[in-house]
């Protein structure tokens, strides 16, 4: 069995007005039907391939957590609560640590609960093609075919076959400049889906190779931890002590049992409005529109209104967010622009 390690972490600021940092974006309806953590939790609740799933967040969203899922009517093998934020290496050293205790020949795999996916399927049956490598002992990334060269993500270049679905990573990319993700779509190479499968004692043994501190500090926050209704929640002394570094850092770049399996789904991070719009059904007009909106002569553009009403006209390529507090006004292809605007609004 498969035990998935579920990152519900985030501060909320890239959707904003509508996300923040006690509603980050996994706890939106953003594409589809449920929130994205919903939908994370629905593709991995396969009986015959995951274990029930270890969701890991946010002291301040726990209830949230626990809420979303019985809305849903899904379950979590554990919530465990972080007392604060220390990236995405010591969650999943926690994730592998409890996941070891329960089984130690498991295999382990890391999702964020913020992504989507929307061929669950295509998802299991990639996941699946990596088992093999994760048991021999690799390191199983996902890597996602580009649509478009992307400056916000992550490549992987893949080196040679090490079975019918893995091959050997030659080197990680971080977010490139424009030209030379065209480069990268040109050479063969793949988006880093964050994505990840491997034995849980493998990753232990790699955190105790690479960030032994890292791995010291969530034994001790698991052992001084306190169960708490359906919560695991770490110590808050122990937790601090890990140093703040993500699994990429710690364990991915530095490993030398990297393997790299093709995705057959379609993916994306939803790490700003414009893959909002991307991920959302559009008219014939190109236009996404969400609660009461009313467009006359608009193209292209994302509109969502939450407890207000918004009307426009004879505008291209915008995206309008409005909520009873906040109103968003952004060119769709400047949208980057979004997390300062939010620091901004949020001392005005």
């Amino acid at each position: 069995m498969i035990v998935p390690v579920i990152l519900s972490g985030g501060e909320g600021r890239r959707l904003w007005p509508l996300s923040s940092p006690t509603r980050p974006k996994q706890f939106l309806t953003l594409a589809g039907d449920e929130t994205l953590l919903q939908q994370t939790v629905r593709r991995l609740s396969d009986p015959a391939m995951f274990a029930p799933p270890i969701i890991i967040g946010g002291a301040e969203q726990r209830f949230l957590i626990a809420e979303q899922l019985r809305a849903a009517n899904l379950a979590a093998g554990r919530i465990v609560v972080e007392p604060m934020g220390r990236n995405t290496g010591p969650a999943l050293a926690v994730g592998a640590l409890l996941a070891v205790e329960s089984d130690p020949e498991a295999l382990i795999l890391s999702a964020h609960a913020d992504h989507s996916i929307p061929d669950p399927a295509a998802f299991r049956e990639t996941v699946a093609s990596g088992v093999p490598a994760a048991e021999a002992g690799r390191v199983v990334l996902f890597g996602v075919t580009p649509t478009f060269p992307a400056t916000g993500y992550g490549y992987i270049e893949p080196g040679t076959a090490i079975d019918q679905a893995a091959r050997e990573v030659v080197r990680f990319i971080e977010k490139p400049t424009a030209a030379a993700a065209e480069a990268l779509l040109s050479a063969g190479c793949v988006w880093n889906s964050g994505l990840f499968l491997m034995r849980a004692a493998s990753l232990v043994a790699e955190l105790e190779r690479h960030e032994p501190a890292v791995l010291a500090a969530a034994r001790a926050a698991i052992a001084a931890g306190e169960a708490d209704a359906d919560f695991l929640r770490l110590d808050p002394a122990a937790f601090g002590q890990a140093p703040s570094i993500s699994i990429d850092h710690a364990v991915m770049e530095r490993t030398s049992n990297a393997a790299v399996v093709a995705a057959s789904f379609a993916w994306s991070d939803i790490g700003s409005w414009s893959s909002v719009w991307e991920a959302q059904e559009r008219d014939e007009h190109g236009n996404a529109t969400r609660g009461s909106v009313v467009l006359e002569g608009a193209r292209d553009c994302l509109v969502f209104a939450e407890g207000t009403k918004v009307a426009a006209y004879g505008v291209n390529d915008l995206i309008v967010v409005a909520t009873p507090e906040r109103v968003l006004i952004v060119p769709r292809l400047d949208d980057q622009r979004v997390r300062d605007l939010a620091e901004k609004s949020d001392r005005s």
